[in-house]
């Protein structure tokens, strides 16, 4: 019954905003470069988020490069739908906008299910910054199973790796047998947990807080400054510093209504990519510092990993990536291998 639930939620945009009118190709009439637009933005996150940060000064800076003429209005998650059901809104034209992430849009695009495997990427920020911006698996190969879905990605960034808090100590994978877990869902994820032999149950992100505060769930994973912004740490015992993975998300725009747009104002949006790239790196790069300085002077445990103990936990995650390749075939495996190839390069 989902599926009309995105076409409600679809015909209610609609009905509250209509878009400018363009006129696309070379050929710009005087009227077209007077037109004006009306787009709408929505993020995964709260108000105040590393998402919500990045939305606003991508509104910024394309209605300043514009002299006005695009306005954007920003949705953060709850508004008009959960993560899962924006990717599908952007997918199906509801939304110009989105920042979308791999571990909500896993059913969408089956291969951005590597996002999602554990102990991929580096443990140098800088290096995966690198990776983002320039791997041809990404950008490329992976980029265009995202095109046969309707949807253009403009650019991957990381909101920070990927941390974990428990209600029991968990720093090794023997720890984790039956541990009720919240994922976001995505059949990776899932996979990526249970090969530690925990038991991954996918939730809404705003129903996490109060699932861990009735120990309906034991755990859970976010960046940083996710799990300050969110209080998750207050009703768990230990905070366990696993930096498993990132979380990368994407700045996307549906593809048809990108490519009807006219070339100046497509240029205006690719500028405006290109200029919030270090922005969004920044950004998280000193949220997450903030919120770790604030997670250490609360109650919980804190636990950092042994380079062993993170060793354990590789040779566990590492059963996840043959089941990528048999969900994803060919095409999955070409990337998960450029990919691997690319982060061991980077890394040198």
């Amino acid at each position: 019954m989902k599926k009309p639930i995105i076409f409600i939620i679809l015909i209610s945009i609609i009905a509250l905003t209509f878009t400018g009118c363009a006129n696309n190709g070379d050929n710009v009439t005087e009227a077209a470069k007077e037109a004006e637009y009306q787009w709408k933005f929505a993020h995964e996150e709260n108000n105040g988020s590393i998402q919500d940060v990045y939305a606003k000064e991508f509104k910024r800076v394309l209605e300043e490069k514009s002299d006005g003429r695009i306005h954007l209005d920003i949705y953060p998650v709850g508004q008009i739908g959960d993560a899962t059901q924006q990717a599908e809104l952007l997918q199906y034209g509801g939304i110009e906008f989105a920042n979308i992430s791999p571990g909500n849009t896993g059913t969408i695009v089956p291969e951005n299910q590597l996002f999602s495997l554990h102990f991929l990427f580096s443990e140098d920020m800088e290096v995966n910054k690198e990776i983002l911006e320039e791997s041809k698996a990404l950008n490329e190969l992976l980029s265009e199973k995202y095109l046969e879905k309707n949807i253009k990605i403009l650019s991957y960034w990381t909101e920070g790796a990927m941390e974990w808090t428990t209600s029991k100590e968990a720093n090794t994978p023997d720890k984790w047998k039956g541990l009720k877990f919240r994922t976001m869902p995505s059949p990776m994820i899932v996979a990526s947990y249970k090969a530690y032999g925990a038991n991954p149950t996918p939730l809404p992100y705003m129903e996490v807080y109060s699932a861990l505060q009735l120990n309906m769930i034991q755990g859970q994973e976010n960046p940083i400054s996710a799990i300050e912004e969110m209080k998750f740490h207050e009703v768990q015992d230990y905070f366990i510093l696993g930096s498993s993975s990132i979380y990368a998300t994407t700045t996307a725009v549906n593809t048809e209504f990108f490519e009807e747009l006219p070339n100046d104002i497509k240029e205006i949006v690719l500028e405006t990519i290109d200029e919030l790239d270090d922005f969004a790196f920044d950004t998280q790069e000193q949220l997450n510092e903030d919120a770790l300085e604030k997670i250490k002077e609360s109650d919980v445990n804190v636990i950092e990993l042994t380079s062993e103990e993170r060793e354990e936990f590789r040779k566990e995650a590492e059963k996840a990536y043959q089941l990528y390749i048999d969900e994803t075939g060919e095409d999955g495996e070409e990337i998960l291998n450029t990919l691997m190839k690319e982060v061991e390069n980077a890394s040198k």
